[in-house]
């Protein structure tokens, strides 16, 4: 998770004090707009402020500058996970400070619900693309780790169980994201998003009671008898 919001329009070219990160910065967000194929050069180069060959010199063709996007999202999205989940904070407060900090991304203020870049263009380009696909698999994969690790030193403090399973509650972890993701691109609101998360904070860390459970099915038959 990282924060990033449109940068103003510049002179196209490559001018004094070029920044590449900058420049992925504001390819990303065009792509993250229109999808990858939905967005054009010239879109990318008013993004930039940079014309084709200087796109081209710095990151090679759109598909490369594309890669790079999403290799720029998934580090700092590890980053910005591994600094919520740092500190002496209770598991729950941390795990919620990151799909806090995730609804901040997905959905900006004033602005068209854009949920997650990773998921919102890669899942789609995935299909057909093995490079996305190999990208996407492994941003998914890097960020169950940063879960797992925190889960980890968790359950170690005992904050969870001796029994609980790090690397399953992380993939859970992971899936509370995609699918405050989803439902925020689908127009879900923040109140009903944050909800979703506490939810799954407190399945996570054990603090929701379990439903009853349901009688076994030759219970039920005596007891109509």
């Amino acid at each position: 998770m990282h924060t990033g919001t449109k940068s103003e329009k510049r002179a196209r070219g490559r001018p004094r004090g070029y920044d590449s990160e900058q420049a992925l910065h504001d390819a990303r967000d065009a792509f993250w707009q229109g999808g990858y194929s939905g967005t054009s050069l010239d879109s990318l180069s008013d993004a930039t402020g940079m014309n084709r060959p200087s796109l081209y010199g710095a990151f090679g063709d759109k598909h490369a500058l594309y890669l790079n996007t999403l290799d720029q999202y998934i580090e700092l999205g590890r980053q910005g996970m591994e600094a919520a989940l740092a500190g002496d904070r209770l598991l729950a407060e941390a795990l919620q400070s990151v799909y806090d900090a995730a609804l901040a991304i997905y959905l900006p203020p004033g602005e068209t619900p854009r949920g997650c870049f990773l998921i919102g263009t890669a899942v789609v380009e995935s299909r057909t693309d093995a490079e996305v696909r190999d990208k996407l698999l492994g941003g998914l994969t890097i960020y169950d780790q940063v879960f797992e690790r925190r889960l980890e030193r968790a359950k170690a403090q005992g904050e969870l169980s001796a029994a609980s399973d790090p690397v399953m509650l992380a993939k859970i972890a992971s899936a509370i994201l995609h699918s405050i993701a989803l439902r925020s691109r689908a127009g879900d609101s923040i109140d009903s998003l944050r909800a979703t998360a506490e939810a799954g904070v407190a399945l996570i860390c054990g603090t929701r009671d379990a439903p009853p459970a349901a009688p076994p099915p030759n219970a039920r038959r005596k007891s109509k008898s």
